[in-house]
């Protein structure tokens, strides 16, 4: 039977670390991948930038994942007996449904040539791992494309060009690394007819076959769990396709990280989670709350009929409230064309605490891997 994926976006955590973060489980000081595969952890989802510098060669933030530090994360994983997911944004700093920028050296580029880019690229990045001996055993071909990738000519409605995009980074896969499963990670994982008109209109222009269909959910955002497992049931027997949960956290407090970052407020983000989202969703924002919230779905992945839920990955459990590490710096805002501020706005979703201590919802996802049978070996290492 395929592996249970229990797996940990961890993109920020070197810069995390050189910013001074600890991590603690039991009040000892220790590695944070140490501590997760302890809690079951058997992947790690790392996001790829292609050029998240300015024109003076300083980081845009948030982790800073050029090719090198995602791959000394990958490698750090690899002596560690955990697998990756390589997460291709084809973008300088964040995609997202809400932007989707083609990188600087792409900008100027037609359909043709950003065709011819994305599979070059795509190609080169692979080389690369397959050379330094640390290949992922997944790919996401774009992040969360929801509205399509490299605006404007990839922009829904314009499937034709998406799909010529998303063919190229495929093909790219395939003809690089044979056998490499592929996944296509769309957000709002509660909304059934966006998943529906998504991959309908996907394959009805041709799209090349893939083996995973990613979700984000958010409850924040995303709409009920119950809207989550009605899309979840019925895109795996429309498409039938294995299902993973790409995107996931809950909230774990409310209060106010001020102290740790350091930051004048015109500087701070501020968490994400604002006071009126938290208090329209199911689950309280504590520490229990967040346990309730990832038993639950657990429970429901499990639950995907034939066996196609297939795990999830939750998103930057270790990106705790260190000064210096940011969603943005002011550069990479002026590269997005956002007003920023930046600072840190995903503490109070993270896996440990304000401090570096693991919390409770660990144990959840650990007792739960151990009963799907997960040895804790990594899946396809």
């Amino acid at each position: 039977m395929e592996k249970w994926i229990t797996g940990m976006d961890l993109s920020t955590l070197l810069e995390v670390e050189r910013c001074g973060g600890k991590f603690y489980d039991g009040g000892a000081r220790r590695d944070a991948m140490d501590i997760l595969k302890d809690y079951g952890m058997n992947m790690v989802r790392l996001r790829l930038w292609n050029d998240p510098f300015d024109e003076d060669g300083n980081s845009y933030g948030a982790g800073g994942n050029d090719i090198e530090t995602t791959l000394a994360l990958a490698k750090r994983a690899k002596e560690k007996g955990i697998g990756w997911l390589l997460d291709f944004h084809y973008s300088d700093f964040w995609a997202d449904p809400g932007k989707q920028i083609p990188p600087k050296a792409w900008q100027g580029m037609n359909e043709d040539e950003l065709t011819a880019a994305v599979y070059d690229y795509t190609a080169e990045v692979l080389q690369h791992c397959g050379k330094e001996d640390i290949l992922p055993q997944m790919v996401a071909v774009g992040n969360e494309l929801t509205n399509g990738l490299l605006w404007p000519y990839g922009r829904v409605p314009d499937f034709k060009n998406i799909v010529r995009f998303i063919n190229a980074g495929i093909r790219a896969v395939h003809e690089t690394a044979p056998g490499l499963p592929v996944m296509l990670h769309l957000d709002n994982g509660g909304n059934n007819a966006l998943y529906r008109n998504w991959f309908d209109r996907y394959f009805a222009e041709g799209g090349e076959d893939f083996t995973y269909i990613g979700l984000s959910y958010y409850p924040f955002w995303h709409g009920t769990m119950e809207m989550l497992r009605e899309n979840m049931n019925d895109i795996a027997r429309r498409y039938g396709k294995d299902l993973i949960v790409a995107e996931v956290s809950m909230g774990h407090t409310m209060e106010d990280y001020k102290e740790y970052e350091k930051l004048p407020d015109a500087q701070r983000k501020g968490m994400a989670t604002r006071k009126e989202l938290a208090e329209k969703i199911a689950y309280q924002m504590t520490e229990q709350g967040q346990a309730d919230f990832m038993r639950d779905i657990l429970r429901l992945i499990r639950e995907v009929p034939d066996g196609r839920g297939r795990g999830f990955f939750y998103w930057e459990p270790a990106w705790i409230p260190v000064p210096g590490s940011g969603w943005a710096t002011e550069k990479a805002c002026a590269y997005m064309g956002e007003k920023g501020p930046g600072g840190n706005e995903w503490a109070n979703q993270a896996l440990f605490d304000y401090d570096g201590n693991a919390l409770p919802a660990l144990e959840v996802i650990r007792g739960f891997a151990q009963n799907a049978g997960d040895d804790g070996e990594t899946a396809g290492v």
